[in-house]
């Protein structure tokens, strides 16, 4: 299994580098820890689609 750095797509959704990551039910119990920890998870909403998987993106003010 791939190693992935959750708070390295956070902050590059945060930067504009993406325009948004999906998290996949298998990653999600993991994601959420970081998540939580992350200072700026306010501006960052996740949108659950079919299969258990969530779109995050940044919330356009």
């Amino acid at each position: 299994m791939v190693e992935r750095d959750f708070k390295q797509q956070l902050d590059d959704l945060r930067s504009g580098k993406i325009d948004h990551f999906i998290i996949t039910p298998e990653d999600f119990q993991e994601f959420q820890r970081i998540y939580h920890a992350y200072p700026y998870r306010t501006q960052i909403e996740g949108k659950a689609d079919i299969g258990g998987k969530i779109t995050y993106h940044l919330i356009q003010r």
